[in-house]
């Protein structure tokens, strides 16, 4: 496989910071062409210069231009040797193995999910259930109690605080309500091969579930009075809405840059991961370079996570995606292997320009990006986001949670190997 080399891009603008300060920070960003296009309702494409971000460092520094070290990714020999699952495998692992040394949190982490979403909503119960009973791994929920023993360690705490448990439920009921309104959005039937909640109780029931379990969550969040992970898991909110919007706005675009893609990328799933991570870290009362090294391992397991799952919305059949294989590209959401792929097979292009009008030509777009090389660049990328993430553990001692971080890594890797 071919190595890959890293651009860091800086994001800013004002309010836009993961750590709650109000850096002014510029960041120019490529113009949206696509989102007037979304409102006129037209989706005509031009077929120019593929566009660039373009970034400035501004004179106010802040961690936030840390946050996105990602990729303007090329594959001409570039000098970041990607991670070997060798040097990390501990054999073949399973989600129940991964979370077995946080099983106990979990367990009560499920039974208090329930009283958390309140019960005086009994229909709004019933469709955040359909969600909480289709079988997810908690895997976030999880990443909170692994850092906060990790980090635990290191400060000499012998056990969680309430508020690592509380912090834990709020990011699930989070993933949940963010869940349950990107299925609306995008018309999903299934999650996790189970009906949805929309399918179940209709888009109105739905939408008011989603924004019923983010009141609920905030109330509790607010609770936590910690004004640094209030800021923090606000943020995450914020995010999840632009991630939506930078989505729309490059539907069917085949000049949609992979830079675009990884910010999108980190507002709809990295962005959660990185605040459960380091708002974990913050309640084991550690020092900012340990949280902040916690976010940064957050991040970058967010966003290989995220392309692993665009890989496989190619590599796996329907019955093991849950949902239709090449769903995001029949919807024109271009992920990381098409984006590799329109580089080099021109055809590529124009059957997406043409939004799978004729017959059979979505399945002939899937073979082109398999055939070109698309996805083995994209799982360069996610060994690439892999390895960084274990960078970002070294600052932990060594224990069987920090283990279970780096085992997290392999996980995921190893859903493409």
């Amino acid at each position: 496989m071919m190595p890959v080399t890293s651009q860091s891009l800086d994001f800013g603008g004002k309010n836009l910071v993961a750590c709650g300060c109000s850096s002014s920070t510029s960041f120019q960003r490529y113009t949206m062409r696509n989102y007037a296009k979304v409102n006129s309702g037209g989706w005509s494409r031009g077929q120019g210069d593929r566009k660039s971000v373009n970034c400035k460092r501004g004179t106010t520094q802040c961690r936030f231009s840390t946050i996105m070290k990602i990729a303007e990714t090329t594959v001409n020999g570039g000098t970041q040797d990607s991670l070997d699952l060798k040097n990390y495998s501990r054999g073949l692992i399973s989600p129940t193995k991964l979370f077995e040394v946080v099983a106990d949190d979990l367990q009560t982490l499920n039974k208090n999910l329930k009283s958390i979403v309140g019960a005086e909503n009994p229909v709004l119960m019933s469709a955040a259930e359909q969600i909480f009973g289709a079988g997810g791994k908690r895997m976030r929920p999880a990443m909170v109690f692994l850092v906060a023993r990790a980090t635990a360690e290191l400060v000499g705490l012998k056990e969680l605080t309430i508020k690592h448990r509380r912090l834990a439920e709020i990011i699930e009921m989070i993933h949940t309500a963010s869940l349950i309104h990107d299925d609306v959005l995008d018309e999903s039937n299934l999650r996790r091969g189970k009906e949805t909640v929309h399918q179940v109780y209709g888009t109105r029931v739905a939408v008011l579930a989603g924004d019923f379990m983010f009141a609920q969550s905030s109330w509790y969040l607010a609770n936590l009075e910690n004004i640094e992970v209030i800021k923090l898991i606000s943020q995450v909110i914020k995010d999840f809405a632009s991630g939506e919007i930078r989505q729309a706005s490059g539907l069917f675009d085949c000049d949609l840059p992979l830079e675009e893609y990884l910010i999108k990328s980190y507002y709809k799933t990295a962005s959660l991961i990185a605040a459960s991570t380091k708002g974990a870290a913050i309640f084991s009362g550690t020092d900012s370079n340990i949280t902040d090294k916690m976010f940064e391992y957050g991040k970058n397991l967010g966003l290989s996570f995220q392309v692993v799952d665009d890989i496989l919305d190619f590599t796996q059949s329907a019955e093991q995606l849950g949902k239709p294989a090449g769903s995001d590209l029949a919807k024109g959401n271009l992920t990381a292997p098409v984006i590799f792929a329109l580089e080099k097979e021109p055809n590529l292009r124009d059957i997406i320009d043409s939004e799978f009008s004729d017959p059979g030509s979505l399945d002939e777009a899937i073979e082109l990006v398999k055939s070109c090389g698309g996805i083995e660049r994209a799982q360069e990328l996610a060994k690439e986001k892999a390895d960084l993430a274990v960078q970002n553990l070294q600052c932990l001692p060594q224990s069987k949670f920090r283990e279970a971080l780096e085992d997290m890594v392999t996980y995921n890797l190893q859903r493409i190997d």
